[in-house]
């Protein structure tokens, strides 16, 4: 992982991820890593790379008296604190096999999740939220239950065995949502988290003087994909326990954040405050927005950069692949708006037809990928791993893209995101996108509904801003017909609702709930 800061941490060829904390606590053991921001600035909580270091031996120490070795299964379900980021390297310095649970999930999720990897211990924070966490686990019959919020384990690191050698075994199992079907367990190891993660620093040319956010769940594989980042270049993050504007707002400008983000959706929630008084600027200190996880409609990159007064970065990612292109800040403006970015020297792209013929630059088929990042595969799902690769090692990704000449990657849509209306393909993306330019939508998800006459027609589900006038089909219609818009391709229905249903980590639509919805 060579780099041309002198601050960026160098290993070898198979780094764990523990290496990766005992490199940086040795290069710098005085500087913050991780800031919690509390609803009252008095309660802020500070750790420095070598409290973090000593403190995971520490709770790594207790876990082991308690049973845990190389190899346990361990579920989390734990909110975004500095206690589960302990938790989580502790696991990591044991040479534990981790599975974290999104703490948004309920009996069905969470007990799927400790069903499939056989967990043997499962941490919970309790009562969070108005949720009782221990006693859904009670429910579940889960084993080796414990609370592990404010509190955690903790022993004398002379317990312990030798940290594990390289970062090749599966270690961690992160899970997909599951929002059509059961989820599924994604088998990925040290090397491939941290492979994600150096795509995502390299890219965002990051320096100690950054301070970095994380306002999603921890959980998810973001997680440690930002974890890496702050590793290699020795730069803190403010964590968000819960994350809601305007009241974050406050946690962002007392620790001077430089970068936030998450994805799509917090970008429009970051621009709707900024509208509430655009003569001061929302965050004095920001001077980049970072994220993923969901296509990127280029009037957000416009507006950001217009109105909050500050760059706009965006990447392609999932659960299999923790990043697989990031946008640069010295990309071009146009590159910036209408790409997901470039992939680093470790990721091959492929774009195929169905049938996995490869496509020349320009042209738009399947996305396919091969490289460090990429996941093993799913648990015990032998035949759906099986299925998720192609002949020469390629998983198939179900997106939709293209490559551009200079390399970079334009997504336009899910294979299954593809309206097909008497016969014609249109790509839900390219409606959307011509969508976000009318004055009157605050966010919107075209999809396909069932027709009996045309196979299927176009809906535009729309989420108006507050205080707008209802919008019309026809004034929607006549929009797109300005825009240079197909015929064919124009919404045939529109159904203005509160809010679009998202999930809870990434805020992702969830456009199977408006099939079912609108049918």
């Amino acid at each position: 992982m060579a780099d041309t800061k002198d601050t960026a941490v160098r290993l070898g060829h198979s780094p764990t991820l523990w290496e990766l904390v005992a490199a940086r606590a040795a290069l710098s053991p005085g500087a913050t890593v991780l800031i919690e921001a509390a609803e009252d600035p008095a309660d802020d909580r500070t750790l420095t790379f070598a409290e973090l270091r000593e403190r995971s031996e520490q709770v790594a120490a207790g876990l082991y008296g308690m049973g845990v070795r190389p190899g346990t299964v361990v579920a989390w379900q734990l909110p975004t604190r500095i206690e589960t980021v302990l938790l989580s390297l502790a696991l990591a310095r044991i040479g534990a096999v981790q599975t974290p649970v999104i703490p948004f999930y309920r009996d069905r999720e969470a007990g799927f999740a400790l069903r499939e990897s056989k967990a043997e211990f499962f941490a919970v924070p309790g009562v969070w939220r108005g949720f009782d966490h221990t006693a859904m686990a009670e429910r579940l019959g889960a084993r080796g239950v414990f609370e592990a919020y404010a509190s955690l384990p903790a022993g004398d690191p002379a317990v312990l065995p030798a940290p594990p050698a390289n970062g090749t075994d599966v270690r961690w199992i992160y899970w997909t949502s599951g929002t059509t079907s059961d989820p599924k367990g994604v088998l990925h190891t040290d090397r491939s988290l941290i492979a994600g993660g150096s795509c995502l620093a390299h890219a965002l040319r990051l320096s100690p003087a950054d301070v970095g956010s994380i306002a999603f769940p921890y959980a998810h594989i973001g997680g440690p994909d930002y974890l890496v980042m702050l590793l290699l270049y020795g730069f803190p993050a403010v964590l968000f326990e819960k994350f809601a504007l305007p009241d974050a707002l406050d946690g962002y400008r007392r620790h001077g954040v430089t970068v936030a983000g998450g994805s799509t959706a917090f970008y429009s929630m970051f621009l709707a405050e900024q509208r509430k008084d655009p003569a001061v600027k929302l965050i004095p200190s920001l001077r980049l927005l970072a994220g993923g996880g969901a296509p990127k409609p280029p009037e957000i990159y416009h507006a950001v950069v217009r109105e909050l007064g500050c760059r706009l970065t965006h990447g392609y990612g999932m659960t299999e692949v923790p990043m697989i292109t990031m946008g640069s800040p010295d990309d071009t403006p146009e590159h910036l708006a209408t790409t997901e970015g470039r992939p680093p020297a470790g990721m091959s792209i492929r774009i195929t037809t169905p049938a996995g013929e490869p496509l020349p630059p320009d042209t738009d088929g399947e996305v396919r990928l091969r490289g460090e990042a990429v996941c093993r595969g799913y648990l015990n799902r032998e035949a759906r791993s099986a299925e998720a690769f192609d002949a020469d090692g390629y998983l198939i990704t179900g997106d939709l893209g293209h490559l551009t000449r200079d390399g970079y990657l334009v997504l336009t849509g899910r294979a299954k995101d593809v309206i097909i209306r008497k016969g014609e393909n249109i790509s839900a993306k390219e409606v959307e996108d011509l969508l976000h330019l009318l004055p009157g939508i605050g966010d919107v998800a075209v999809i396909g509904l069932p027709d009996p006459e045309r196979g299927e027609r176009v809906c535009a589900v729309v989420e108006q801003p507050p205080g707008a006038a209802s919008l019309t089909l026809a004034q929607l219609t006549a929009h797109l017909r300005a825009q240079g818009l197909s015929p064919h391709k124009l919404p045939e229905q529109l159904e203005l609702v509160e809010a679009l249903p998202r999930n809870e980590a990434l805020r992702k639509v969830l456009k199977y709930k408006l099939r079912e919805r609108f049918a």
